[in-house]
């Protein structure tokens, strides 16, 4: 779990309120290989592919600890099996933009010019990954994003400007996905707000998904990536719907009726965590909620 400090969060706010700036002051394109040691746990489930590194074993079913999810994205989280990523409609679809910092294959970030002008028109983010490779696109030409009755995508539609070194982006028209691979959902309600700082080699970014269905209050989290001249991005794999479950019938679709998913309290049972602090919600984000954990193992002698 990874909590902004609320110092941190009142600079955030500040960033987002500032008027906008004219001319960008940072070059942010190029190769940028992703730091996965960062949210290990949750971004990769092959410790060798890890480096190694203890814990990675991806997220836990049952594991929403520090998530402001509410009510109705905990029974949807409760319902998901994860299976349905089998199902032939799931196989080809791509990470969405609510969760698309967090895959751990690297970035080409690249710029389109205008050539009368010289005037960014756009920047593109192309990443490849082992859960195939996705493109992004943000407007900096200042275009309105679309009517509310536009399709939305598994990317969405992202514009972009500047606050002083910062580039601050706003995605919306969202299908509807997942902020964690454990069956948490995001809404096509959700709207995506990044904030891309470069220093030097090293790029952070800051996201908040806002989303009024799913969420109680915005979900934040920030990835790093770092300046890598020899990063070589593979080619879009080649990829084919199968038969993953054979014998399932077609209109098989997987899922868990409510209190019927036996894994869900596996892990506040490993870790010797109260069922309760697994649950989310945004109370559950906050260092204080130590101490309403504390109470609940002294009441149970646990």
């Amino acid at each position: 779990m990874h909590v902004l400090p609320r110092v941190s969060a009142l600079l955030l706010s500040s960033l987002l309120l500032c008027p906008r700036a004219a001319v960008a002051q940072v070059d942010l394109t190029g190769e940028w290989r992703s730091v996965i040691h960062v949210h290990v746990g949750l971004r990769i489930d092959d410790p060798l592919l890890a480096g190694g590194i203890p814990g990675a074993e991806g997220p836990r079913i049952g594991d929403y600890a520090g998530l402001p999810i509410n009510a109705a994205a905990r029974l949807k989280a409760e319902s998901w099996d994860p299976r349905i990523e089998s199902a032939a409609e799931h196989q080809l679809i791509v990470h969405p933009a609510a969760y698309w910092l967090l895959p751990p294959g690297g970035v080409r970030l690249s710029k389109s010019v205008d050539e009368r002008t010289q005037a960014v028109v756009a920047y593109t983010l192309y990443r490849a990954g082992g859960a195939g490779s996705s493109t992004r696109t943000i407007w900096m030409d200042g275009r309105m994003h679309p009517p509310a009755f536009a399709p939305h995508t598994w990317q969405g539609f992202s514009s972009g400007y500047w606050i002083g070194d910062t580039l601050r982006v706003t995605t919306t028209h969202l299908k509807a996905g997942f902020i964690r691979r454990n069956g948490v959902p995001a809404s096509d309600q959700a709207t995506v707000t990044e904030l891309f700082a470069r220093h030097g080699s090293v790029m952070t970014v800051i996201a908040i998904v806002t989303d009024a269905i799913y969420l109680e209050e915005p979900f934040v989290y920030d990835v790093t990536w770092v300046y890598d001249t020899r990063q070589q991005l593979p080619a879009p794999p080649v990829s084919t719907i199968t038969d993953e479950i054979p014998g399932h019938s077609k209109r098989f679709v997987p899922h868990f009726l409510p209190d019927q998913n036996a894994a869900l309290s596996e892990f506040a049972h490993a870790f010797g965590i109260p069922i309760d602090a697994t649950r989310g919600g945004a109370a559950t984000a906050y260092p204080e909620y130590q101490q309403v954990i504390a109470g609940q193992r002294s009441a149970t002698g646990r």
